[in-house]
């Protein structure tokens, strides 16, 4: 039985299944894979939002999350388009609205692991968890409130009002734009505290950084080439790199922005919104000083024609719950993402700027193992 086990590991090779196999990896390939963690990762405090880790902030915000009463029609609530049980994101290609229409044209991302992201939205619209927090609370087709009618409704209703009370430990301001901005940063509060949990990845790179080649080999062959793939040929770490798997920036990866009426301006409009909203982390609502390191981006953003058509660089974690895929929820599966690479079409790329994208080409053997490292970023 041995002696036919040996044949059938070689004739098969590493990928036979039920053998431990643990590829070699250089020096240079193991510095890549350290990278990519440890996980989880401890955000740092924002500053921006004084109530950020007050237990009775992360309460409230919890339950205003939940609350549908938080929508003009009490039909809608936070957690209608952001689902615990989906990655706190809905599962359809864009979202819909009060009749079935589309909201927009923009996939619903996943709230998981948004405690110290730069930019927030696919075009970076805002530079706080809290400003991203208020945005979706003031739209006709999400929320519908304005910002006096939603301030009216906290003051009058004794439950919302005492909640404002116990983490303000003030009653709701006179000031509109102010009490909405708070109830904000209490939604954001609990959003902060939204982690995703460790994967066979983090198993895997741990236990190779420590050298323990016995638990480093239970991960997956496919799943080794493929991170071989994604750390070298491939080039994918560029982008997703460090412990979230993404640099948190913009690119154009060739998937069309044409929306009816016209085309989605992405990071151009992104910046637009940034730059010109009282709402950003040098606005007058950010509890933070004006030298809080975590403004230097924002102080230093340059609108340049090359952002249009450009969107934020997701993090890969949880991947297999967060379907389907890209901006728009254009791709349905992890199979149809790693063949957008393999066959990218680069005359939709941008022609200025770094050309960081190249076709792939990928056998359909490195396709399997490309998306077999991928799905190896998500739980079990």
């Amino acid at each position: 039985m041995r002696w036919r086990a040996a044949v059938c590991a070689a004739l098969l090779g590493p990928a036979w299944v039920g053998a431990q196999t643990l590829l070699p990896f250089t020096a240079q390939e193991r510095a890549q894979i350290a990278s990519h963690g440890p996980w989880p990762v401890s955000a740092e405090a924002d500053r921006s939002n004084r109530v950020e880790r007050q237990p009775a902030a992360v309460a409230w915000g919890r339950q205003l999350f939940h609350d549908p009463a938080l929508s003009i029609d009490g039909r809608v609530s936070c957690a209608s388009c952001h689902v615990p049980g989906l990655a706190f994101q809905d599962g359809k290609a864009v979202p819909a609205v009060r009749g079935g229409k589309p909201a927009a044209a923009r996939n619903t991302p996943s709230l998981l692991d948004v405690a110290g992201l730069r930019w927030l939205g696919w075009d970076g619209g805002h530079d706080n968890l809290w400003a991203a927090s208020r945005a979706p609370l003031l739209k006709p087709d999400e929320m519908g409130w304005t910002v006096s009618a939603l301030a009216a409704r906290v003051r009058a209703d004794k439950q919302l009002s005492a909640g404002y009370q116990r983490v303000f430990r003030a009653p709701p301001p006179a000031d509109d734009e102010r009490l909405g901005v708070d109830l904000a940063k209490a939604l954001a509060a609990y959003q902060a505290t939204l982690q995703s949990p460790r994967t066979p990845f983090d198993q895997f790179r741990d236990a190779l950084l420590r050298g323990d080649t016995r638990r480093a080999s239970d991960y997956p062959v496919a799943a080794q080439r493929g991170l071989k793939l994604f750390i070298g040929r491939g080039r994918c770490s560029v982008c997703h790199a460090g412990p979230r798997f993404s640099n948190g920036e913009f690119a154009d990866i060739g998937v069309p922005f044409f929306v009816a009426g016209g085309a989605d301006p992405g990071r151009h409009g992104g910046l637009q919104q940034v730059m010109g909203g009282a709402l950003n982390r040098l606005g007058p609502y950010s509890d933070a000083p004006g030298t809080d390191p975590r403004a230097v981006p924002t102080r230093h953003l340059v609108l340049e024609p090359r952002h249009f058509g450009e969107f934020r660089v997701p993090g890969l974690r949880q991947l297999t719950h967060t379907a389907p895929y890209m901006h728009n929820g254009s791709l349905a599966t992890l199979e149809a993402v790693v063949r957008h690479y393999s066959e990218l079409n680069e005359e939709r790329l941008h022609a200025d700027g770094e050309r960081i994208l190249r076709r792939l080409d990928l056998t359909p053997q490195e396709s399997v193992d490309l998306a077999a490292f991928l799905r190896s970023l998500s739980s079990r």
